[in-house]
């Protein structure tokens, strides 16, 4: 499976830094991967959805650890990118969607 496309959607808040959208093989694309701010830096979140414990559950995720780090390790060179092309994002852009 190849990484076709990742789109960087920054965001100004205080964890939140980006939402990402990612294309496999130009045939199937997953919405609301996030860059936030961990504890130890950056790390990506895959899509979740809130269950009724209040937790929250992946619902896709990367199944082994060696293509998660290649996923992982590619959505945030092209964070590093955007966030260099766009420098500080306006305040303002946290009320808009994506």
């Amino acid at each position: 499976m190849e990484i076709t496309e990742v789109k960087i959607h920054l965001r100004n808040e205080a964890r939140l830094k980006a939402f990402v959208t990612v294309t496999f093989d130009d045939a199937f694309v997953a919405h609301n991967m996030k860059v936030v701010t961990g504890n130890t830096g950056l790390i990506v979140c895959m899509p979740s959805r809130k269950i009724k414990d209040g937790a929250y559950k992946d619902i896709a995720h990367p199944i082994n650890n060696e293509f998660r780090g290649k996923l992982e390790k590619l959505i945030l060179k092209e964070y590093e990118l955007e966030a260099a092309k766009a420098g500080p994002v306006p305040a303002s852009s946290e009320a808009e969607g994506f």
